[in-house]
């Protein structure tokens, strides 16, 4: 079969390859996909430029993609609630590819009014969305939320999801961006060029930072007394970092041993601060099946490459200011 591949570290033109490779075997509890669409998210090109080499160890060569939908075509002996012709999306190692296997824990019937294209962008995005507002107990209706980047694939789910909740949402977006924005439902749309949102937003309940690094230290300056902040990026070296990025302990130790300014912005606003590393759940894909079932998601989809031409969607996606998401049709 034909696969995106990745070879080594460093630039992206020369270190992903199409390839031909065994189609994969599966265990009792996965299930082998005939891949449809795949689409893909900032970490899949950012590790192969190495930004987490020291985090997540590879051997190359090795395949590419998190993302999909397609159709079962073999199933685990354990399994016993998907058949053969049943079809899926989910998340799985590999995706970008025209075989992936997937374990049953990973994936959910597609929506009956969703086409392939379409779903494959979301359950990374969905789930890492889903997951942030269950850690925090959820949205309540009339919640204050800033979003950050909005127009960009966790963005645009985000947005659509907080107002399916009632949510009354800020966002940060280019100019060019500002229309189509709203009408995925934002109601302050903050032109991040022109305007700065520390003056314009106050008494935040939830923000939502998808930026990381100085915009998680100030998203404590909006937030009321009580208020939740959601980073998607780690602002500080902690224990559930350290764990979840397997940094040796050693040096998480001396690490954790600086002053921590996150725990002071936490205590100043009896606040709440969670760093989401996303977990596949099969639950939050179903809910994701769901809100598309009732037309409270609309996928947004910037452009579809051909698997032939994969590597040229990781390249435009590193250029940032992707609109919503990227395809690859197999």
């Amino acid at each position: 079969m034909k696969a995106l591949m990745q070879i080594g570290y460093g630039s992206l033109k020369e270190n992903l390859q199409i390839q031909e490779v065994e189609i994969p075997k599966i265990s009792l509890n996965e299930v082998l996909i005939k891949v449809h669409s795949a689409s893909i998210n900032p970490h899949d090109y950012k590790i192969v430029l190495g930004e987490f080499k020291k985090m997540e160890k590879l051997s190359f060569p090795t395949s590419v993609g998190s993302d999909f939908s397609g159709t079962i075509i073999e199933v685990g002996k354990n399994i016993d609630h998907f058949v053969i012709g049943d079809e899926v999306f989910g998340t799985s190692h590999g995706t970008i590819a025209e075989f992936c296997k997937a374990d049953v824990s990973t994936i959910s019937l597609k929506p009956r009014n969703s086409l392939f294209n379409d779903i494959s962008v979301l359950p990374v995005v969905g789930m890492t969305t889903i997951q942030s507002f269950n850690r925090i107990g959820g949205i309540k209706k009339g919640d204050k939320i800033l979003i950050h980047a909005g127009s960009g694939g966790v963005g645009t789910f985000a947005i659509q999801y907080a107002k399916s909740k009632g949510a009354f949402v800020y966002t940060t977006t280019s100019a060019q961006n500002s229309e189509w924005v709203k009408k995925l439902g934002a109601d302050v749309v903050i032109d991040y060029k022109k305007e700065n949102y520390l003056d314009i937003c106050s008494d935040i309940d939830i923000v939502f930072d998808t930026l990381g690094n100085q915009y998680t230290f100030d998203a404590f300056k909006i937030i009321k007394q009580g208020g939740n902040v959601i980073s998607l990026l780690p602002a500080e070296i902690n224990k559930q970092v350290a764990k979840e990025f397997r940094i040796p302990k050693l040096i998480a130790f001396f690490l954790s041993l600086k002053p921590s300014k996150i725990k002071k912005l936490v205590k100043d606003k009896n606040a709440t601060y969670e760093f989401i590393f996303m977990r596949p759940n099969q639950l939050f894909l179903l809910e994701i099946s769901n809100l598309v079932k009732n037309n409270r998601i609309k996928p947004i989809i910037e452009k579809v490459f051909e698997l032939n031409n994969s590597i040229d969607a990781f390249e435009h996606l590193a250029k940032g200011h992707t609109k919503g998401k990227l395809v690859i049709k197999i």
